[in-house]
């Protein structure tokens, strides 16, 4: 019999696996043919996943220019159906391990709140300094065997940890210099949202409970760190950046590495924040954006930060003075 943290094969999980990943989403062709012979296509995925026998397809690739050029790679429909299943038996089991500030990807969380909350920050701490930082190539650098015996921390099932490194070892970006290990994640997998967090649970994990900041709030792998003392602050990026690069293989991006003043307001997550204010940056404002329909978390998650700008012009009430 299963436990309650077994992965779930069942023809009916499955079955939901496929409903909750077509929701929303509109009919491509390639759907259209997996659904013309679903009950056989499902009823396949069943015994291989069952009998151990399932293998990952390829990824189709694609272009997106947002804020940057972007690589999007996306799974067969089929493979989609699994990440919905994986997915799903991931999210109970490590979100209750996430601190209260990672705001990407999670239930009653998202852009919006982490904007509101940095503002929050902002009022509480006006005569702190921030640093504001990202992880330089973020999904290209994962290592794919440290989130491997990450992940192996916690689920127990043997099963569901193969599925985990069959998804995971699907992709890479080729081999890494820090040890001879592989490392990448696609930019629009259901998979990579949740790896993303697990991974980067170790960095919050530090800040908070080693380093003992208490203002840090993280989303994707955007982050910011507050502290009153300009030169304490500086012995705080040195200590984080040592375990970024020493621990969980990982480096700062130059071009967003920048301490402010929170009494001047700073720029985050494509938005100008005050104290008292926010607005959408300008260069942001003059970007037509179009939503990229790739995979999307379910609706009680937020949707994945390269649908930042749209989001924010639909939701966010901007204040212009």
């Amino acid at each position: 019999m299963m436990g309650s943290e077994d992965i779930d094969f069942g023809l009916g999980n499955i079955w939901n696996g496929w409903f909750e990943f077509r929701k929303g989403k509109r009919m491509s062709l390639e759907m259209h043919e997996f659904q013309f012979n679903l009950e056989t296509n499902l009823l396949q995925l069943h015994q291989d996943l069952n009998n151990g026998t399932y293998k990952h397809g390829q990824y189709r690739k694609f272009i997106v220019c947002d804020n940057k050029r972007r690589e999007i790679s996306v799974a067969s429909v089929r493979d989609r159906v699994v990440h919905r299943l994986l997915y799903d038996y991931l999210v109970p089991i490590w979100d209750r391990t996430f601190i209260f500030d990672a705001w990407s990807c999670r239930k009653d969380k998202g852009l919006l709140t982490a904007i509101e909350r940095t503002q929050k920050f902002l009022k509480d701490y006006p005569r702190a300094y921030i640093w504001r930082a990202d992880i330089r190539k973020f999904f290209d650098s994962v290592n794919h065997d440290l989130l491997l015996k990450i992940l192996a921390r916690r689920i127990k099932d043997p099963r569901a940890m193969n599925l985990a490194k069959t998804v995971i070892k699907s992709f890479t970006t080729g081999p890494e210099l820090w040890g001879g290990g592989v490392k990448g994640m696609p930019i629009g997998n259901l998979t990579s949202q949740i790896f993303c967090n697990i991974y980067l649970n170790e960095l919050d994990r530090f800040v908070k409970h080693k380093l003992k900041v208490k203002g840090y709030l993280r989303y994707g792998d955007d982050f910011l760190l507050f502290e009153p003392n300009k030169t304490n602050l500086k012995k705080l990026r040195e200590e984080t950046e040592n375990f970024l690069t020493n621990v969980i293989k990982l480096t700062i991006n130059p071009k967003n590495d920048l301490i402010v003043k929170a009494k001047n307001g700073l720029k985050f997550l494509g938005v100008e924040i005050w104290p008292t204010g926010r607005r959408l940056k300008k260069s942001q404002q003059k970007k037509n954006h179009k939503t990229t329909n790739f995979e999307k978390p379910p609706k009680l998650s937020r949707p994945h930060k390269t649908t930042r700008n749209s989001q924010i012009q639909n939701n966010l009430r901007l204040d212009n003075s």
